[in-house]
C-alpha cells in the first residue's frame, strides 16, 4: 500500500512523538536550569589584553577571517581569470557578474558603477563571508571550556561578527559618510541638499519635505545596520534554542527530539538564504544610496 503525502507526514509526526515519549520516559525531567544563560554565547571576553580599548576577542578573530577571505576572493577575481574557466572560476564569475551587473550596475550609471564597484563588491563579500563563517562551529566558547588531557580549551560554538551591532553599525556609518561626500562632490553642497526635495514640490511644502528627508537620512543609519544585525542575531538565537538551548533551560532532554530537526531546518535556511540575502541587501542599498546621491534629483 502506497501512503499519500499527508499519510507520510502524519506517520513521521507520530514516530517523532513516540520517540519523544520514549526519551522522556528514560531521561525524565531535571527541572528548570537557571544557570544556563544563552546571552553568554554572544558575550565578548578579551582573549588578549591590548593597550587601550583594542582587545583581541573572538569577534576580532571572525573579522580577521572574513577580511582574509575577502582579500583572497578579490585577488582571485582580479588576477586568476582564464579563457577556459574551471568550476571554481565559473562560480567566481557568477558571483562577479552578480556584484557588477545586478548590485553596482543595476543601481548606478556606468561611470559610477565602474568607480564604486570595488567598494560595493568588497562590502558584499565581506558581509557574506562574515555571515557564512558564523555558521561554522569554531572553538570560541570560552565560557564552557572542554578539558583535553587536563588542558581547558574553548568548546565549539556558532558566532558571527555581524551579530554584534558594532560591526554593522561601523559598516553603515562608513557607507553613510561615503555617499554624502560623493553627493557633495558631484553636485556641490547646495545642489546636493536641493536634490533632497523632489522637483515640482510646492514652495510651501519644501521646508517640511526637507526636514522629513533629513530625518530619513539619519534613519538610514538605524535601518541599514539593524537589519543586518537583527537578522543574523535572530538566526543564531533560533538555532541555539532549537538546537538544545530550550531543552537545557527547561531541563527536558526529550524536548530535543522535537527541536533538533527544527534547528537543522533553521540552519539550512540561514546558510542557504539569509546569509547571502542580507549581504546582497546591504550592498544593493549602498549602491542605491551612492547612485541617488550623485543623480540630479530623486
Amino acid at each position: 500500500m502506497t501512503l499519500s503525502t499527508r499519510g507520510k507526514v502524519f506517520l513521521g509526526l507520530f514516530g517523532l512523538l513516540t520517540l519523544t515519549v520514549i526519551v522522556y520516559a528514560i531521561t525524565g525531567s531535571d527541572g528548570r536550569n537557571d544557570e544556563f544563560q544563552p546571552t553568554d554565547e554572544f558575550r565578548l571576553e578579551p582573549w588578549i589584553d591590548l593597550p587601550g580599548p583594542f582587545d583581541f576577542t573572538k569577534a576580532v578573530m571572525y573579522l580577521i577571517i572574513a577580511c582574509a577571505l575577502t582579500a583572497v576572493a578579490m585577488t582571485y577575481i582580479a588576477k586568476r581569470m582564464t579563457d577556459r574557466p574551471n568550476r571554481v572560476q565559473t562560480a567566481v564569475e557568477t558571483l562577479y557578474l552578480l556584484m557588477r551587473d545586478n548590485i553596482a550596475g543595476g543601481n548606478m550609471d556606468r561611470a559610477m558603477a565602474r568607480k564604486w564597484f570595488p567598494f560595493v563588491g568588497t562590502l558584499f563579500l565581506f558581509i557574506w563571508f562574515s555571515n557564512l563563517i558564523g555558521y561554522i562551529p569554531l572553538p570560541t566558547n570560552d565560557h564552557e571550556p572542554v578539558s583535553i588531557f587536563g588542558l581547558e580549551v574553548p568548546a565549539f560554538a556558532l558566532y558571527a561578527a555581524t551579530a554584534n551591532i558594532s560591526v554593522p553599525l561601523a559598516l553603515t556609518l562608513m557607507v553613510w559618510v561615503v555617499y554624502h561626500v560623493e553627493g557633495v562632490r558631484a553636485q556641490g553642497v547646495k545642489g546636493y541638499l536641493a536634490s533632497w526635495i523632489p522637483s515640482g514640490t510646492p514652495n510651501g511644502l519644501k521646508p517640511m519635505i526637507f526636514v522629513i528627508e533629513v530625518i530619513s537620512q539619519f534613519v538610514r543609519v538605524i535601518s541599514l545596520s539593524v537589519r543586518l544585525f537583527a537578522n543574523i542575531l535572530a538566526g543564531h538565537l533560533l538555532i541555539l534554542f532549537m538546537g538544545g538551548g530550550l531543552a537545557v533551560i527547561l531541563g527536558l532532554s526529550a524536548l530535543g527530539v522535537v527541536t533538533l530537526p527544527v534547528a537543522i531546518i533553521f540552519f539550512l535556511f540561514e546558510v542557504g538564504l539569509v546569509a547571502t540575502l542580507q549581504a546582497f541587501i546591504f550592498a544593493t542599498l549602498t549602491a542605491i544610496y551612492l547612485g541617488g546621491a550623485t543623480s540630479g534629483g530623486h
